[in-house]
């Protein structure tokens, strides 16, 4: 089915007069010479024009349908006091696309951007590059040739463009690069997640919720986004970051909230408070989860409005700020505890990101490791490396199951640290790696010792009956007990789950360890509330 062509344009006062006698048929005339060209039929034409031009509208449509019989014309009155008021000029206009009704199935709509103010240009080529108008501009030019002119078809849908898709392709290439700090990660569902969070960051001012366990990355995956905002321009303030174990009482609502002076006991100044440092630019609150309610409360507001009021203050202030969240607890089990408030979790988890630990992404271990060396590097001033021995031996460490990496990169960055400090003449020895594993298996040990110290009949004791534990095989219990004693040394559902299925969810198109270890207790009458 051929689509019908329908142009929408605004009469130009100067280049459509061209004098009002014969003469304007001798020369070009944008508006009209649009419809000169056989090869560019037009089927509708809707020509916008301000309430004082009206006679000039008249004669110009008068043209217009002498010319091109077939094409239905209309016209669309605008009456801004000041024709180069932007404000106005784009309201009226944005009106027009509100009435108007488009049919992109059975319509091609070219919007033409030759004629008006430049304010009036400006606003029709922004309302159609964000498809309040579904079309493409038009551009014409007078020539030598005739009274026609010529004109130019301008599609704003820039994936059409090899030159300028490959552009696009490739700064999103360096801004996941970027927030993967140049990491070369092989793991795939950590680098589809920072692909899709890359788009986020540069798209959207909604907050960001990343959760995962503690040294998973948040605070400097948050750093990251930050930098890359900045650096394309979507920020002007600065990076203002906490964490919120460390905040407690009337202290919490100061330092977040900002106080004046005489607010409590010690309150001898006023206090600007994170949210007002924040101001145009981005807050991350890492372990947003341990926030009391009342804060909670006052943190949404803030969020939604962009207003709080500053603690002990009868006056509200305004800070313009994008949120970053971290957390390595369970949020919704929060909030059926009543510990975290739901409405506030629901507008924070517009866009949530779960980073895995190092245990769940072994395959990035070498180029993290290669990673670590560099920053040490940069750090003291020259090169440190491993020999090659040495290498081989500390990587079978690694990805071992002696390996548990509980404070995830943090571990390894404290083991590549020791060691390179150690290194005389820039070299990683075999001797510097044995003496590291052998650190890392006493650090490690003691949880490990911890978690087995209590058998599995007296741990399944302290949590079923003797009647359940009669009916349960031998086999049965000892799985139970392993993963009552996982979720225990876990901080949250999701952090158990993610331990315990940490094979089988690789190969599962999506995962939801939470669900599965759920429906496990639930066989048994458990919740991860009841062992937590």
């Amino acid at each position: 089915m051929v689509q019908a062509n329908t142009v929408i344009g605004i009469l130009g006062s100067r280049l459509d007069h061209q004098g009002l006698g014969k003469r304007r048929h001798s020369r070009w005339r944008p508006t009209v010479g649009i419809l000169m060209h056989p090869e560019f039929p037009v089927d509708e034409f809707v020509l916008i024009h301000h309430a004082e031009e009206a006679e000039l509208a008249g004669i110009t449509l008068r043209d217009m349908r002498g010319l091109s019989p077939q094409t239905r014309f209309s016209a669309y009155v605008v009456d801004y006091a000041n024709p180069w008021d932007f404000g106005e000029v784009y309201s009226q206009l944005h009106d027009f696309t509100r009435q108007y009704r488009f049919d992109p199935e059975q319509n091609n709509y070219y919007v033409h951007i030759t004629t008006g103010t430049h304010v009036a240009q400006i606003c029709l080529f922004l309302l159609t590059e964000a498809n309040y108008i579904p079309g493409k501009l038009l551009q014409t030019s007078p020539s030598q040739e005739g009274v026609q002119g010529t004109y130019q078809i301008i599609d704003l849908d820039l994936s059409r463009y090899d030159q300028i898709a490959s552009r696009f392709e490739h700064e999103a290439q360096e801004g996941i690069a970027y927030l993967k700090s140049g990491i070369e990660t092989r793991n795939p569902a950590f680098n589809a997640l920072i692909a899709q969070l890359e788009q986020v960051s540069i798209r959207s001012a909604a907050p960001i919720l990343l959760t995962g366990p503690t040294g998973a990355g948040k605070s400097r995956l948050a750093k990251r986004i930050f930098e890359l905002k900045k650096q394309r321009g979507q920020v002007s303030g600065k990076l203002v970051e906490t964490n919120c174990a460390t905040l407690r009482g009337d202290n919490a609502m100061s330092a977040l909230f900002g106080h004046v002076k005489g607010a409590f006991t010690g309150a001898l100044t006023n206090r600007t408070g994170l949210l007002r440092e924040a101001d145009k630019g981005l807050l991350f609150l890492d372990e947003i989860g341990e926030l009391g309610l009342d804060e909670q409360a006052m943190l949404l507001r803030a969020i939604e409005d962009k207003v709080f009021t500053p603690f002990g203050s009868d006056k509200e202030t305004s800070s313009d700020f994008q949120l970053i969240a971290g957390t390595n607890r369970d949020l919704f089990w929060q909030v059926r505890e009543g510990k975290f408030r739901e409405d506030l979790l629901a507008r924070i988890n517009l866009w949530t990101y779960e980073l895995p630990g190092l245990r769940n992404r072994l395959e990035d271990l070498e180029p993290n490791i290669e990673y670590e060396l560099q920053q040490f590097t940069r750090k003291v001033g020259h090169k440190v490396s491993f020999n090659k021995t040495a290498r081989e031996q500390y990587l079978a460490f690694t990805y071992s199951p002696e390996a548990i990496w509980r404070a995830n990169f943090r571990d390894l960055n404290s083991s590549i640290t020791r060691m390179a400090t150690l290194a005389s003449g820039g070299r990683i020895t075999e001797e510097l790696v044995v003496g590291e594993i052998g650190r890392l298996r006493y650090d490690w040990g003691s949880f490990k010792e911890e978690a087995r110290a209590i058998s599995a009949d007296s741990l399944l004791r302290e949590v079923l009956t003797e009647e359940v534990l009669a009916e349960i095989d031998h086999f049965d219990k000892v799985q139970l007990a392993e993963v009552i004693r996982v979720c225990r040394t876990s901080k949250s559902l999701a952090e158990a789950g993610r331990t315990l299925f940490n094979v089988s969810r690789t190969q599962r198109a999506s995962n939801n360890d939470s669900h599965r270890l759920r429906v496990y207790l639930q066989k048994y009458g458990l919740t991860f509330a009841d062992l937590a």
